[in-house]
């Protein structure tokens, strides 16, 4: 029991650790990126929506609720970077007063389109087991202490740059944006169904 407890744990942190899949990595510094170590609640929040949405669609996909074209999902998830990466470059440096629970529905939605990237391969792993809920619980857990972890270390980065460096947080966000931007463009291009 502890076994496969740990076993899916770990499965979830490599899951989002993976350097194969950078893309969840990109996704959570373009969420995380505007924010400094106060807004810890905030981004905490964010994260954890962006899981919500991630074990939805594995729930779905599990007990066969929802079946997509895995071209299409490979083509949205990189979208889904772009958009967040484009909000922060126009954003930057203003105040969002009505913009919170855009962003929070945008984390939520954009973890069930990241989710289904990743449907097929976990449904194989957990197909037919008798009870799917609890691997993909601990499975989420795994991925939420992995995108603590990156959080963290944004943050972390986010602090030095502004702080040492004395870049302005206006400056950082657009910096990483727009380079994240230039990594998930090729994503984009190079997606079959625009081939």
């Amino acid at each position: 029991m502890l076994d496969d407890f740990l076993f899916y744990v770990q499965y979830g942190v490599n899951h989002v650790l993976d350097i194969n899949g950078y893309d969840h990595v990109l996704f959570l510094l373009v969420l995380t990126v505007a924010y400094i170590f106060k807004d810890w609640k905030r981004v905490l929040i964010l994260v954890s929506l962006f899981t919500l949405g991630h074990t939805i669609s594995l729930i779905l996909a599990a007990y066969g609720v929802v079946q997509i074209n895995g071209a299409l999902v490979e083509l949205l998830i990189p979208i889904t970077i772009i958009i967040m990466a484009l909000s922060n470059i126009f954003t930057a440096g203003k105040t969002m007063k009505n913009g919170v629970g855009v962003l929070f529905f945008s984390a939520l939605f954009f973890g069930i389109i990241h989710g289904l990237g990743f449907a097929r391969e976990f449904h194989l792993l957990i197909g037919g087991a008798s009870n799917k809920l609890l691997p993909l619980l601990e499975f989420a857990l795994g991925i939420e202490v992995a995108q603590v972890i990156i959080v963290f270390v944004v943050l972390f980065f986010s602090y030095i740059m502004q702080t040492v460096f004395r870049f302005s947080k206006r400056d950082w966000i657009l910096v990483v944006s727009s380079i994240v931007v230039g990594l998930v463009i090729p994503m984009i291009l190079e997606n079959e169904l625009l081939g």
